[in-house]
């Protein structure tokens, strides 16, 4: 088995893997990520034991117990470029061994859930609703540097999606479909579409302030499309990637999303925090019981 070099995979003084600082013990096997670093500990003050706080950069990470489940939650802080580097190195705290840097023969299955918070593109998805992405369509450029191969529905639903914006020449999308063992848990009280991400907050998701836009017309692009009973719901900062990730490594995955703002009716959530503790009450409800 080939050794992964000190220059690849970085191994602190406290055998911890260099950017989340995680030691292979300190994290379970059901991994909730959310953006925002304070969030973290909204969710671990619902558990009923934790073992572990860590933190580093942008990445706070408790480990512990809702009931007899075992959960890590981390934060990724905000974009894809994060998700690579979160899920590669969670991947490696399950993956590598850290005495041999090799591969371990046997490899383990990883869950990750992310609560987060996004638009909404449909008028009917409002505002303090829920939403579980079906599918992560991503408008960034991280799955493009990684082996990746789509499924007859994800190629077809890429096609379509490609016919409809015309986005060839500038943006180059990709598409992976959420865990549909996970999924089949989140469908009381939830919508299901897919879930676009941008490698942005401004111009990428179609916000004006001082500088024009290449593409003035993609919220209405992204609102219009269907295939059919498929459209797309909301759009974030996270999913695609993890989606893309979870596919290529062999993990489970599903995105859970709080809507604070409808880009559709331009509302936005009068008490944000109220909407995401709620998704944190509910998510963590069900995922105690997966």
């Amino acid at each position: 088995m080939q050794r992964i070099e000190e220059s690849e995979l970085i191994i602190n003084k406290r055998g911890a893997i260099y950017h989340i600082d995680l030691r292979p013990e300190e994290m379970a096997n059901t991994i909730i990520t959310v953006g925002d670093p304070g969030r973290v500990k909204e969710i671990s003050k619902y558990f009923d034991k934790i073992e572990v706080k860590q933190e580093h950069r942008e990445f706070v990470a408790h480990t512990g117990f809702v009931g007899k489940k075992r959960l890590t939650a981390i934060s990724t802080g905000i974009g894809p470029d994060n998700i690579d580097i979160v899920l590669n190195e969670l991947d490696a705290l399950a993956n590598i061994d850290f005495d041999t840097r090799t591969i371990k023969p046997n490899l383990t299955q990883l869950t990750f859930i992310r609560l987060g918070t996004s638009g909404s593109l449909q008028r009917d998805i409002p505002v303090d609703s829920f939403v579980a992405g079906t599918h992560g369509l991503g408008l960034d450029n991280l799955l493009h540097y990684y082996r990746f191969e789509n499924n007859d529905e994800e190629q077809q639903l890429y096609n379509e999606f490609m016919v409809h914006t015309q986005l060839s020449g500038t943006v180059t999308p990709y598409i992976a479909t959420a865990s549909a063992a996970i999924l089949k848990h989140f469908v009381d009280g939830f919508h299901h579409g897919i879930t676009v991400t941008c490698p942005g907050f401004y111009g990428p998701q179609g916000r004006v302030l001082r500088m024009k836009l290449a593409n003035p017309q993609l919220i209405d692009q992204l609102t219009t499309f269907r295939f059919g009973n498929r459209f797309i719901s909301n759009f974030e900062m996270e999913t695609s990637a993890i989606y893309g990730m979870s596919k290529i490594l062999g993990h489970q995955c599903l995105s859970l999303n709080a809507i604070v703002a409808n880009r559709v009716s331009k509302q936005f959530s009068k008490d944000g925090v109220a909407a995401v503790e709620a998704l944190i009450q509910k998510g963590l409800g069900i995922i105690e019981g997966i």
